[in-house]
């Protein structure tokens, strides 16, 4: 996709998007980044739409709960490689009369700097804080919505400091949580993808923005 800043309304964005797609290519996975910027009056000045590239080992791996299951087999009563050498859960639940049940919520980092990618990161470079002081973005609720072969995860943040704040890298971010009878717990967090815009973005005094990442699946 190509990225297009400038733009007056939402009505023209759907003209300016082109495919960067192979001709006759039908990939079955597709991701990608979309930004809005809106001004103090809140009308859209600035749009960018570009792929999300680079998904980490912590995506592959927390996929592997919904492909694999969370144990090797019925003989062998432990979790599997994945799950212990790269999100770092337990091999085996000890002292847990009625086991343990696996949730996550995802969200979206926003940074101001760059790294070379890696599929082990584990963070973003520069993480720019929630909150109203001095380079600090107010991030809003997360919003999570499900089709039938896509999953949209987005965030609207404000900037309510006094100067302008640029945004240069994001990251699809999870916490994972173990809840085990009894109202206890224990939480692991993760970076699940890591990409740099292809120009930065900036939020002006007072403005907002909203970013979205989407999966999508076909074939």
């Amino acid at each position: 996709m190509i990225v297009t800043p400038n733009v007056a309304s939402e009505e023209d964005i759907d003209k300016l998007i082109m495919p960067d797609d192979l001709p006759n290519e039908q990939p079955t996975f597709k991701a990608y980044i979309e930004a809005k910027v809106f001004g103090k009056e809140g009308h859209i000045i600035q749009y960018y739409r570009q792929p999300m590239k680079s998904l980490t080992q912590y995506f592959l791996a927390l996929m592997s709960i919904p492909l694999l299951g969370t144990y090797q087999n019925a003989s062998t009563n432990q979790a599997t490689g994945i799950l212990t050498n790269i999100l770092g859960l337990p091999n085996q639940l000890t002292n847990v009369a009625f086991g343990a049940t696996i949730a996550w919520n995802w969200s979206i980092q926003l940074g101001s700097g760059t790294q070379t990618f890696s599929p082990s990161l584990n963070k973003l470079a520069a993480p720019i804080a929630n909150g109203s002081g001095a380079g600090q973005l107010v991030y809003g609720a997360v919003s999570i919505s499900y089709s039938g072969s896509s999953i949209s995860i987005s965030v609207t943040v404000t900037n309510n400091t006094s100067g302008g704040i640029t945004v240069t890298e994001i990251g699809l971010t999870c916490t994972l949580g173990l809840f085990y009878s009894g109202n206890s717990s224990n939480t692991y967090n993760y970076l699940l993808s890591y990409d740099t815009f292809s120009q930065p973005i900036t939020i002006s005094a007072g403005a907002s923005a909203t970013f979205q990442i989407t999966l999508s699946f076909s074939g």
